[in-house]
């Protein structure tokens, strides 16, 4: 464009010769930079950003992810955004003015392995950094609490992008459950045959059901240590997070109102959340970055 060479050349030569030899207007040309200013500040203002300026930042991105982000992610965040500000100064603006993430609780364990069901080896032995998407996948069920009873959610999470490419909720914990939660994740994701499917001992997992779902779509079952919650630590992660950021103290009058919530949250999840584990970015950004460096090698 005409104008964004001049804007490039305006430093070097006069903007009036630069607009004649181009034939535009100068006056055009001037418009044009102050709808550029009026979208974007300047890098000058951003640096020069007050204190009061960047808790206005920081409070309006505190509320669009309803109180999730520490000051980590929120510095990654307001980078992202085109705010130059140092990590230091949004740990003491946010701790100043009481702006801190949701803090951690422990829950306990939904699934029984009280079984004498076939288990599965451990074939991922915590190796949870595979090299591609749709290598490995993870998944656990997790429960919540409604005025109408319990609410359960299970889901398939692919290790690679963390991304949560299948999920089910139901108010029963049935081998049904996590059935559905693998039917959707393979509808989605069309998988290559050998893909592992990690999961704990649960008898859910264990069942004939469910293992002959995995058999039928050509995957291969993987299971933790016996009351080892660390073997699927990632899946474990995923639930503190939906439950800092949208369960924790709140009361759900319906099953309804809970599955909206954790339907809303995992939209943000996957397409917005900056995950540390990632470099701070999206699950589907992740996935997408890695997609675009796969094309490039193959130019």
């Amino acid at each position: 464009m005409k104008y964004a060479f001049i804007e490039s050349k305006r430093h070097v030569w006069p903007i009036s010769l630069v607009c004649v030899q181009l034939e535009v207007s100068a006056s055009g040309f001037h418009q044009w930079r102050q709808r550029q200013t009026a979208k974007e500040p300047s890098k000058a203002q951003r640096r020069g950003m007050s204190n009061d300026a960047l808790l206005v930042h920081i409070k309006a991105i505190h509320a669009e992810v309803k109180g999730e982000y520490g000051w980590p992610r929120m510095w990654k965040e307001l980078l992202a955004r085109g705010m130059r500000v140092g990590k230091e100064r949004v740990r003491k603006l946010m701790k100043q003015h009481g702006i801190r993430a949701r803090t951690k609780r422990k829950f306990k364990a939904t699934t029984n392995s009280a079984h004498n069901l076939p288990v599965a080896a451990n074939l991922v032995a915590r190796n949870f950094a595979p090299t591609r998407p749709n290598e490995t996948w993870t998944s656990d069920i997790t429960y919540i609490d409604t005025a109408e009873g319990w609410l359960y959610l299970a889901v398939m999470l692919d290790l690679f992008s963390r991304q949560v490419v299948g999920w089910a909720i139901a108010p029963r914990m049935t081998s049904e459950l996590v059935i559905d939660a693998l039917r959707m994740a393979w509808f989605r994701r069309k998988p290559a045959k050998g893909l592992i499917v990690h999961t704990d001992r649960g008898s859910q997992y264990c069942g004939k059901d469910f293992q002959r779902a995995l058999k039928a779509y050509g995957m291969v079952s993987s299971m933790s240590r016996k009351g080892d919650c660390w073997d699927n630590a990632p899946t474990e992660s995923l639930w503190g997070s939906l439950k800092r950021a949208r369960l924790h103290g709140k009361r759900f009058e319906t099953r309804q109102a809970a599955q909206s919530e954790v339907m809303d949250w995992l939209a943000f999840y996957n397409a917005t959340r900056l995950h540390s584990t990632l470099g701070y970015v999206s699950p589907m950004q992740h996935e997408r970055n890695w997609l675009a460096a796969q094309e490039k090698k193959s130019a």
